[in-house]
């Protein structure tokens, strides 16, 4: 793992993917397919989106920068003490609080974020933060192009936290803000844990939630309740969006990773 989430890893925030359990390889294969295709219908239409395989091979060509642009960004996320009920809230308040521009090029940057281990209280004087958690915990900068945080980057180390998720209770968090037009609604968020570190679950959760909230399906107000569970398949619920990557004990093949269900 090296701190930085997946360009081109897989996810379908729309349209709402069906409540089909066990979930087949087409199925994932579509939702992998179709986050490509709505971050940048440019490249679904020249590149092969197929297979497991073929998902790989395009991800590779994002990274070589032959299917890039050069108004690429990231995110940077410093995190001091984690805490996965508040890193949640605050991921959807960094979220929400995106100017339309920068929301507009992280969607089109597939929401890359770098995450690394740092004291955000220490950081503030040197380095200008775009959102902080209220307790210091976690701070973020960005979306910005990758010169923008050069130096932060190269001052403090990836994150890293090698066990699992597995075995923690089921909390609820009220994203913050003041609700809009729409009614706050209830929503599950399903992160799998067997075999899944805490970090590659930052990675994959913070895909779901931040393109949640740009596609306009997580708001202010709203209640996630976050519950961890193996694996995903068998869960019983109406999933709205999906989290899925290549499965890295099986690379020719995907995995659910995380699942934000319907209003419940």
């Amino acid at each position: 793992m090296t701190g930085s989430s997946d360009p081109a890893a897989a996810l379908a925030p729309h349209p709402p993917f069906p409540p089909s359990f066990p979930l087949s390889s087409a199925a994932l294969l579509k939702s992998a397919a179709d986050r490509v295709r709505s971050a940048r219908p440019e490249l679904a239409d020249r590149l092969d989106l197929s297979s497991a395989r073929a998902l790989r091979a395009a991800r590779a060509e994002f990274r070589g920068g032959s299917a890039g642009e050069d108004d690429e960004v990231l995110a940077v996320v410093v995190i001091g003490r984690l805490d996965l009920p508040r890193w949640v809230r605050e991921t959807c308040a960094f979220a929400l609080g995106l100017e339309p521009g920068a929301r507009d090029a992280w969607r089109r940057s597939f929401t890359r974020t770098v995450y690394l281990a740092g004291s955000p209280a220490n950081l503030r004087d040197r380095f200008a933060f775009d959102h902080v958690a209220g307790d210091d915990s976690v701070a973020w900068a960005g979306p910005a192009p990758a010169a923008a945080t050069a130096t932060l980057r190269r001052l403090l180390k990836a994150f890293e936290a090698s066990h699992e998720p597995a075995g923690r209770a089921s909390a609820t968090v009220t994203v913050p803000g003041r609700p809009g037009a729409r009614p706050p609604v209830r929503r599950d968020l399903y992160v799998a844990t067997a075999r899944v570190t805490v970090t590659d679950a930052l990675v994959h959760v913070n895909h779901l939630l931040a393109e949640a909230v740009l596609d306009g399906l997580i708001g202010p107000g709203d209640r996630l309740t976050l519950r961890f569970v193996p694996r995903l398949t068998g869960l019983g619920a109406q999933l709205a969006v999906l989290r899925v990557d290549t499965d890295v004990h099986r690379p020719d093949e995907l995995q659910a990773y995380a699942g934000l269900t319907t209003e419940v």
